[in-house]
């Protein structure tokens, strides 16, 4: 099953000829979850190869430009397309004060509903569930209300052991609660466990979006041991005065905070126009966690299964 994540944008503010700003999508079992909207995100949609109609859910950080630009012209887009799905944004609460107006002026013949769904920036708390996939709030610090949003696959079923299920005769109607984890009691009061029926599923994945934010160590306990962390790294650790200032990370701080969470991987982005040469993010990063790397547009970074 897929768990991917699609980088369509990765610059700060200011757009360049090559990086666009902030914008991911994230396929969850083909489940499309579009993070952030930055400019130019229905170009990157298009040269990515995703197809619009197949994101039902977009997820904001803040009201930022460069995160939320794009927004207005992808929900027109979707009009135009002809779509009646309804689509469901999440984000502060001010975003749909923001969009109502502007979806009163330039889409009131749109055949679809827009659904806006408030997230409290301040607090972690559950913004979003189906029968694959948790979405939970993470508080960051940032001049304006911001989140962060972490995304796990709900736990597998147990994988049934066919030759015990054929061996003890176990009923079609009884598999259901055994894959997910029931013992067995027979009509004769025959007691199986779990364990000798089943082995493990797949290990549920996870993925973390933390966006514009100061150093902020009150997220780890969130994240912690999260597959993929996305971090934003604007500034190199010789401006950090600079991100102190501007309420943004660096590099270095980036890893800090996935060594802390026990990250399984990183990926650095929301890189300042300030500097040429990217690679010198991704050096500085690896002196204190290496398996890290650049989130540039175009890049598929893809968590495959694996067994418990």
């Amino acid at each position: 099953m897929q768990f991917s994540v699609t980088i369509l944008g990765s610059n700060s503010a200011l757009p360049t000829s090559e990086r666009f700003p902030t914008a991911q999508v994230l396929n969850v079992s083909e489940r499309f979850f579009l993070i952030d909207c930055g400019e130019g995100t229905q170009m990157q949609l298009r040269n990515n190869h995703i197809r619009f109609t197949r994101i039902n859910h977009i997820f904001i950080s803040h009201l930022h430009g460069d995160h939320c630009f794009g927004l207005m012209g992808l929900i027109s887009t979707l009009g135009l397309l002809g779509r009646t799905a309804d689509l469901h944004i999440y984000g502060h609460a001010d975003l749909e004060k923001v969009y109502r107006p502007q979806l009163a002026y330039f889409c009131q013949d749109m055949k679809y509903q827009v659904v806006f769904h408030p997230v409290d920036t301040s607090v972690s708390s559950l913004v979003y569930e189906d029968n694959k996939v948790t979405v939970t709030s993470i508080p960051l610090k940032h001049r304006v209300p911001a989140c962060g949003y972490l995304f796990r696959e709900k736990p597998y079923d147990r994988h049934l052991v066919k030759e015990k299920i054929s061996f003890y005769g176990i009923p079609v109607s009884a598999l259901a609660g055994i894959k997910k984890g029931a013992d067995f009691v027979g009509e004769e009061g025959r007691f199986i466990p779990n364990q000798e029926l089943t082995v493990p599923g797949p290990r549920s994945r996870s993925y973390a979006f933390c966006s514009d934010t100061k150093y902020n160590e009150s997220i780890v306990p969130i994240i912690e041991n999260v597959d993929m962390l996305y971090h934003e790294s604007t500034f190199l650790n010789g401006d950090e005065a600079l991100a102190r200032k501007t309420f943004h990370s660096t590099a270095r701080q980036a890893a800090e905070i996935a060594a802390k969470a026990q990250a399984g991987r990183l990926l650095l982005g929301h890189f300042s126009t300030r500097y040429k040469d990217l690679s010198r993010f991704q050096a500085e990063a690896a002196e204190v966690f290496p398996n890290c790397s650049l989130a540039l547009e175009g890049r598929v970074f893809d968590l495959p299964w694996q067994n418990q």
